[in-house]
């Protein structure tokens, strides 16, 4: 490794940019498109000792912009990625047509990540998906999702709540063994939120169920066997300081931790152009709530 003695630096990670097309009239911006990352996401990764770049989409119609920049030169100046929730995934993006115009996602903006996440994953670099990004990670690998879960699975209980948004919760089970259930250190259940209307169906090539809702067995969390690549339907990053809910740190430590061994992996290729070496990430503390300082039985 050839780093100058006591030279270091924060982990840098990207984040995917969330796309709005029609901005509201008391914001400006008449007749554009403006991307943006949520505050939270931001700080979920920042709190960790990281620092977090938002990765700008860029348009068809933006040739200058697509010239002079490629997709992999971003992943080589970042360790990581996280793509953020937001519109729906484009039911053509999987091979199928909407089954209401509500529901018709974001093609444009599923284009613009896949090409991320297929890039960072062909470098060796990690990616989580959150709520959007877990299902884009899915529907990477061929698999589908359930354009509405009320409508097509009116057995689950109710996933989004406009009214409550993040207020809404229910418990998560974590497969056992699985890498998810020993990152939170052997623990069976757990409480989330939930703020989404879509939802895993068929499951992609290599890719594998880490948690499901506890009450309508809905998949909350997968992940990627052939590399570093986890998906979770719930939001951490809103998960902050409310006890009752699991601990966002642990998943946010796992990926940052891989996202240096990554980059200690490259340091020496000729081809890396920061040969200086990645610090750690920073291990918050953190109080359990009574219910998560043990698994749950049964």
């Amino acid at each position: 490794m050839n780093s100058p003695a006591g030279t270091t630096r924060p982990l840098r990670i990207g984040i995917s940019a969330r796309l709005m097309y029609q901005v509201p009239a008391e914001l400006g911006f008449k007749n554009k498109t403006l991307q943006y990352l949520e505050q939270s996401l931001a700080h979920w990764i920042m709190e960790h000792g990281a620092m977090a770049f938002m990765i700008p989409a860029v348009a068809e119609d933006s040739r200058r912009a697509a010239r002079h920049l490629s997709v992999v030169e971003y992943v080589n100046e970042l360790d990581g990625l996280v793509l953020q929730g937001g519109a729906d995934v484009a039911p053509q993006t999987y091979g199928q047509e909407p089954l209401d115009p509500r529901w018709a996602g974001d093609a444009v903006r599923d284009r613009y990540e896949l090409a991320l996440l297929r890039a960072f994953l062909q470098h060796g670099k990690p990616v989580i998906g959150v709520c959007r990004g877990c299902q884009l990670l899915n529907v990477a690998f061929g698999g589908t999702l359930y354009q509405d879960v009320a409508t097509q699975c009116p057995h689950a209980q109710p996933h989004v709540d406009p009214d409550l948004y993040d207020r809404l919760e229910h418990e998560v089970t974590f497969v056992p063994g699985s890498r998810l259930a020993q990152i939170y250190r052997g623990a069976l259940r757990l409480r989330v939120t939930s703020i989404h209307h879509q939802a895993i169906r068929q499951l992609g090539r290599d890719i594998e169920v880490e948690a499901v809702s506890s009450e309508d067995g809905v998949v909350e969390a997968i992940r990627w066997t052939k590399g570093y690549a986890r998906g979770v339907q719930w939001h951490p990053e809103f998960h902050g300081d409310r006890r009752t809910l699991a601990d966002s740190s642990p998943i946010m430590l796992d990926f940052l931790t891989e996202a240096r061994a990554a980059a200690l992996r490259l340091i020496d290729h000729a081809e890396c152009a920061d040969r200086r070496v990645p610090r750690p990430p920073l291990r918050l503390p953190f109080e359990p709530a009574p219910e998560q300082m043990h698994p749950v039985d049964g």
